[in-house]
């Protein structure tokens, strides 16, 4: 069983929200980046089937410049057997699906392991994107993937508990937390990545879809109103007048 993992480029949650002078993209500077955690949980999982000796190949994919190279060879270190990048800069969801499927679609993968969703815009559009384009089965949200008899068994969230299900391959799934625990690279991992193949696409001929106007941060929250426990009329009063009651 091979697999191929997406793998997204986001800024660290620790970065501090600012924007171009033309407010149409994020400014960069000193800007530390990560692999997507919610990726990283795929490619936790793909790393245990090949461990367990139900796995064959672990391939890491992204769409970026060479600055995306230090994510790849990250998931290099914790273990993948070799990654692509797609030389092409990401602009948005269509686009990233788009350029994958272009690459996957005359590939020997039977598993496409996405996250959920990328920490930076919170789309969680391609992997639905992807596996339309693939014209293959998509499961969303897993927290549990398995492999028996033939078909991947698979439990997802859903409201109110989670959904079990089985799909034939090749499926693409999304993945959260629970599916398996991230891994952290060792002095062992990172200097054998040095030598994993990593090997630069040339992109499909792809348009985007979306066109950026303006990008800004959240409007500054208001100053809270502290109501005494022994003064409900007051509290009645507020909800009242901001139409709550």
């Amino acid at each position: 069983m091979n697999f191929l993992i997406c793998i997204s480029h986001v800024p660290d949650t620790t970065t501090k929200i600012q924007f171009t002078p033309d407010k149409k993209s994020l400014n960069k500077t000193g800007v530390t980046y990560i692999p997507n955690p919610y990726d990283e949980f795929g490619l936790s999982r793909a790393l245990e089937f090949k461990e367990a000796g139900k796995g064959e190949k672990v391939t890491v994919i992204t769409v970026g410049g060479p600055e995306t190279e230090a994510t790849l060879r990250r998931c290099l270190a914790v273990g993948a057997d070799d990654a692509i990048r797609i030389d092409a800069e990401p602009i948005d969801a269509f686009q990233v699906a788009s350029q994958i499927a272009a690459w996957a679609k005359d590939k020997d993968y039977q598993v496409i392991f996405t996250g959920k969703e990328s920490i930076d815009f919170n789309g969680s559009q391609v992997p639905g994107m992807l596996a339309e384009m693939l014209v293959v089965p998509f499961v969303s949200f897993a927290i549990k993937f398995d492999s028996e008899g033939g078909k991947a068994q698979l439990e997802r969230e859903v409201d109110g508990g989670s959904e079990v299900m089985e799909s034939i391959f090749p499926v693409v799934i999304s993945c959260q937390k629970g599916i398996a625990e991230w891994r952290i690279p060792n002095m062992r991992g990172i200097m054998a990545a040095r030598s994993k193949p990593l090997t630069v696409i040339v992109p499909a001929n792809v348009e985007s879809k979306v066109i950026t106007t303006t990008l800004d941060t959240p409007p500054a929250k208001s100053g809270c109103v502290y109501v005494a426990n022994d003064n409900p009329e007051q509290l009645i009063q507020l909800l009242t007048e901001k139409g709550i009651i």
